[in-house]
């Protein structure tokens, strides 16, 4: 009886609505705070640890291999000299290879980035490239070499791994980053410009260096296009002024980068 006198009169007197408020009140604010842990472990990873490792090789959070981290870096801004370049380089390459013009750019801008990053000739890439496939992505030779450089997966299985495996001997940015790569490391094993170019196209036996002398021919061919790019006088531009100064600017040859 006392039970049910204490009950009425803890409904009665509004203590139940009072209390019901303070804990709808906590229970809202509990779940603030875990909800805000929770995007801040989200993007710090410091709250629990072992969280970075799960979430590492969750299905959701893909690690960025090689060729993932190649299609995600973002494309650099040419100066007006490096458009120049490449523009000219393309279009002579598109003329004499008998391939579009932009597919030529994309190859000839591919070629310099990968020569700035292994230090070695852009032109002397673009000149492989032109030897060995004319500029053909799925060329393939009897030995099984394939793609713009000529790479025999089967010998360089360890360097396409990173770039999916064997099949991503066809695509032409993988192709040129792991064909300069081979002929980077047979120049500075050998020593050798020439006994370098000798090894990458297999033919060391060759006592009178034709593929070297191929490639070389090709390369001068392409400085010769830099070089008439240099003396090609740049157009005036008409700017506006107020004073009696020409109303034009000087003109100045192209620098190369």
């Amino acid at each position: 009886m006392r039970i049910g006198k204490l009950n009425s009169s803890f409904f009665k007197g509004g203590q139940w609505g009072s209390w019901s408020r303070r804990v709808l009140s906590t229970l809202a604010l509990a779940a603030s705070l875990t909800a805000l842990a929770l995007i801040v472990d989200n993007q710090y990873g410091q709250l629990w640890p072992g969280n970075s490792e799960a979430r590492a090789s969750s299905p959701e959070r893909p690690v960025v291999e090689a060729a993932d981290a190649k299609a995600a870096a973002p494309a650099s801004v040419l100066t007006p000299a490096q458009e120049g370049r490449y523009r000219a380089l393309s279009e002579f390459v598109a003329n004499r290879y008998r391939v579009s013009q932009d597919v030529a750019f994309d190859l000839v801008s591919h070629a310099h980035r990968v020569g700035q990053r292994l230090q070695l000739d852009p032109l002397l890439i673009i000149a492989v490239i032109a030897v060995e496939s004319r500029f053909n992505p799925i060329a393939e030779s009897v030995a099984g070499a394939q793609g713009l450089m000529q790479i025999i997966p089967k010998y360089h299985g360890d360097k396409l791994d990173l770039y999916g495996g064997a099949q991503a001997v066809f695509d032409p940015e993988t192709n040129i980053q792991v064909g300069s790569q081979i002929l980077k490391e047979y120049i500075r094993h050998t020593g050798n410009l020439s006994v370098g170019l000798q090894k990458y196209a297999g033919a060391l036996g060759d006592g009178e260096d034709q593929y070297t002398r191929k490639v070389l021919n090709e390369r001068a061919r392409l400085q010769q296009v830099l070089s008439q790019l240099q003396k090609r006088p740049s157009t005036p531009v008409a700017v506006k002024t107020a004073s009696v100064r020409p109303s034009y600017s000087p003109v100045f040859p192209l620098e190369l980068d």
